[in-house]
């Protein structure tokens, strides 16, 4: 066994004795990087890979992740801030929906889930309206944050005291504070601070919208509901209108040249529109009274009161001084009556009931106020300008639909302001004026012109590659001719011995084959 093991090892160190230097070197450099690879690859292969599963996160949920991790005896990575636990990749998932369904992160605010694990026997009313309020708060908070852009909310909402005696409507009003803290970059439009205001409005009972105030958080300023004068941001709303406004210009434009390119051609109208639009929103409310009966002027009798007092008496009362005059009654008798005296007083009183109509208008935004139309219109192939009367045609269409689209602008326009508002004129496009001061050529020339520069370019091809072809035969003249091939011989008249002639032919074949062949070919060839 020791000498098969001798034997092996002469034989390695034989075989290892046969390279260079340099080979030697180079082989324990490659053995070793391999080697290092392969340590390298199984250390980072068996490591454990993390990923982020938790950021953004305040102390107490900070606090409650690691507890269930430590509980589960899961690995993880606190972030250096405190804000972030990485957790290992393979189990990120499973742990995202362990940690969500138990309610761990509550981003800081305790919410009615405070309810479920606590007990009120032995809470006084104070305690619980402690516990009710922090956790009414809570619940907004998270709300709050589900929503977009917000990355921090903090809340504070005071609720009345409850009182017996009073009314719905004499109920002491909530109040709420909100301080948001938004995303960088994110600025919220009006629409979306309207959303905010009722959210919270809706999720805390008898507060009002005039009773929330809310503010941006790291020094930013109010913000207001639009029943508040709020406008979000004026940019956004400039934005919009002035989309509306060349989407509507727009529309004119391809409405005008597509029905303009039916007649014209395609290509042959170009529309530049003008618009102003009304942005106001008007709201407004009617109070109106109308007769029942619009002939008679009338209403509807609700009620009627007839009196009727009659008297009947002698003359020469006790009392009053008959007549018209200052110290007089009327319907009394006079001091030298001395007759009956009859006297009649009739009153009637009718109630009529009226039409009360209520109105509440809003008047529609985006109206227009004021519209242009410019159109040019080239004239047909062979024509220098459009007759008179395809140009009055296109502009009274122009005028109509100029008309229609100004019907609610509150103006009343005539016939000479509409057509000021309308301009069309006959002029060739694609620089026609150059083209006709320039040289024209037919169809026919171009094609000439196309034909000759071909026949061009072929004979200077030609002409290259006979030139070419005549330079490598020059080259080939001038190149000396290989030496003939010296082919062996055998003197066969000197050998006497066919023993040694095969003999030499053998040794020929065996030394030098090819020399060989071509021999025979000689041999082959003189016969």
């Amino acid at each position: 066994m020791n000498e098969r093991m001798a034997q092996y090892k002469d034989k390695i160190v034989q075989y290892w004795n046969q390279f260079s230097k340099k080979q030697k070197t180079l082989f324990i450099a490659t053995l070793a990087l391999i080697i290092v690879a392969i340590v390298v690859m199984t250390m980072q292969l068996s490591k454990t890979q993390y990923e982020v599963a938790f950021k953004d996160l305040n102390a107490s949920d900070s606090a409650g992740i690691m507890n269930y991790l430590d509980t589960n005896n899961i690995p993880y990575k606190l972030g250096p801030d405190g804000k972030t636990i990485s957790v290992p990749s393979s189990q990120a998932a499973r742990i995202k929906v362990d940690v969500g369904s138990q309610g761990i992160i509550q981003n800081g605010s305790i919410g009615f889930r405070t309810f479920d694990n606590s007990s009120s026997i032995g809470t006084t009313d104070s305690e619980f309206n402690v516990k009710y309020n922090n956790a009414l708060n809570g619940e907004v908070e998270q709300l709050l944050m589900q929503m977009n852009g917000i990355s921090k909310a903090k809340v504070l909402v005071t609720l009345p005291k409850e009182s017996v005696f009073a009314g719905a409507d004499d109920q002491e009003k909530g109040n709420a504070s909100v301080v948001l803290t938004f995303k960088p970059g994110y600025h919220p439009n009006q629409e979306t601070i309207d959303g905010y205001f009722n959210l919270v409005k809706t999720a805390v009972p008898n507060l009002p919208i005039e009773n929330i105030t809310m503010m941006e958080g790291e020094g930013g300023a109010e913000l207001l509901p639009s029943a508040r004068g709020g406008q979000g941001s004026l940019s956004s709303s400039v934005e919009e209108n002035f989309t509306l406004q060349k989407k509507f210009e727009n529309e004119v434009k391809q409405n005008v040249k597509q029905f303009l390119s039916q007649f014209m051609g395609p290509n042959k109208v170009d529309v530049l529109v003008a618009s102003k639009l009304n942005f106001d929103k008007v709201q407004s409310k009617e109070n109106l009274v109308t007769p029942v009966d619009t002939e008679n002027m009338k209403g509807i009798e609700i009620s009627v009161q007839e009196i009727s007092k009659n008297y009947t008496g002698k003359g020469n009362p006790s009392s009053g001084v008959a007549g018209t005059g200052q110290t007089q009654v009327p319907t009394y008798p006079s001091a030298s009556s001395t007759g009956d005296v009859t006297s009649e007083d009739l009153s009637k009183t009718i109630n009529y009931e009226v039409n009360r109509i209520t109105k509440d208008i809003v008047s529609s935004p985006y109206s227009v106020k004021d519209l242009t139309i410019n159109v040019a219109v080239e004239p047909p192939n062979g024509q220098k300008s459009v007759d008179q009367a395809t140009l009055d045609a296109i502009q009274n269409i122009l005028v109509n639909i100029v008309r229609a689209s100004l019907s609610d602008s509150g103006t009343t326009y005539t016939d000479a302001e509409l057509a000021k508002k309308v301009a069309v004129y006959s002029r060739p496009f694609n620089g026609g004026d150059t083209q006709t001061n320039g040289l024209k050529l037919s169809k026919g020339v171009l094609w000439g012109i196309g034909l000759a520069a071909l026949a061009l370019l072929a004979g200077g091809g030609y002409l290259i590659f006979r030139r070419r072809k005549q330079r490598e035969e020059l080259m080939e003249e001038d190149l000396p001719l290989p030496a003939p091939t010296e082919f062996p011989s055998i003197n066969l008249e000197s050998v006497t011995n066919e023993s040694q002639v095969r003999k030499q032919l053998e040794t020929l074949a065996k030394k030098k084959p090819d020399e060989f062949v071509n021999l025979l070919r000689t041999w082959l060839a003189d016969e």
